[in-house]
């Protein structure tokens, strides 16, 4: 859980979570990361629509599992700063005995995260634990003592394996985690591909700011991570594509995010 002593909360370099809130339209950040996210959509415009349709790949994704497989926990690993329906509203909302566990080790987020656990349902349970995703094994024990690991659990990685050290490693924290959870648990990932060079450029510009460095990496990379899992249709796509509704005029068009949902066999 959460560490009992202050939080040391860096305002004068950039994080990720705090902008990737801006770019949200949230208000839990910095000037620092305003000065970063705007920095970052003068290279790449797309990046807010980014933001936005990640939160609606997760509440499509999580509302899926809920209704349509049942699931009734949910690890949320790298969660970032709480926004409108996170993952717990969403799954509580299809069933409200599901039990959710997020992960992250950012101090303001987990500042944040003791106001948001008021909103859980009498039924269900939400709580955090203060964790880096390159521990897997320490988040697997930990979450142990909330979720039922003989029961299925959705493991969740939402845009933030960009930040593993090397692709290795990100592979390996994947794996660790889903090797300790059951047959019939699910796994939604997705991350930031490298098919645009603007998308690049922002990811290179924000390593020089002191930020953790964010590694967009091939479409076929992010793919492989979900070998020997069956894919849920419509498969490996680009986020906003992933069961989406129609809109009423043109199409749903492709952005350099791409991931899926699947189930361990």
């Amino acid at each position: 859980m959460a560490d009992v002593h202050t939080p040391v909360i860096r305002t004068d370099i950039p994080h990720s979570a705090r902008i990737w809130n801006y770019w949200m339209g949230g208000k839990d950040h910095y000037e620092i990361d305003k000065i970063a996210g705007d920095a970052g959509l003068a290279v790449d415009p797309d990046i807010s629509t980014m933001a936005v349709q990640s939160r609606q790949f997760l509440i499509r994704a999580v509302r899926f599992l809920a209704r349509e497989r049942g699931i009734r926990q949910f690890l949320d690993i790298g969660t970032g700063l709480p926004t409108m329906q996170n993952t717990h509203e969403v799954a509580q909302g299809v069933t409200p005995d599901a039990r959710v566990v997020y992960v992250d080790n950012d101090p303001l987020v987990l500042t944040h995260a003791r106001a948001l656990l008021t909103s859980t349902t009498p039924e269900g349970v939400t709580t955090y634990i203060d964790a880096d995703f390159h521990d897997p094994e320490q988040i697997i024990a930990d979450a142990r003592n909330v979720l039922n690991f003989n029961e299925p659990i959705a493991v969740m990685f939402m845009g933030v394996l960009g930040h593993a050290r090397t692709y290795d490693d990100l592979l390996r924290i994947v794996r660790t985690v889903l090797g300790a959870v059951p047959s019939g648990s699910h796994l939604i990932m997705w991350d930031g591909t490298d098919d645009s060079q603007a998308y690049v450029t922002l990811c290179e510009n924000y390593t020089g700011t002191g930020g953790t460095p964010y590694i967009p990496r091939p479409q076929a990379q992010i793919r492989a991570v979900f070998d020997g899992l069956e894919l849920v249709e419509p498969g490996f796509t680009s986020i906003t594509q992933w069961q989406a509704e129609g809109t009423e005029v043109g199409e749903v068009r492709p952005i350099s995010a791409y991931g899926a949902v699947a189930r361990k066999p």
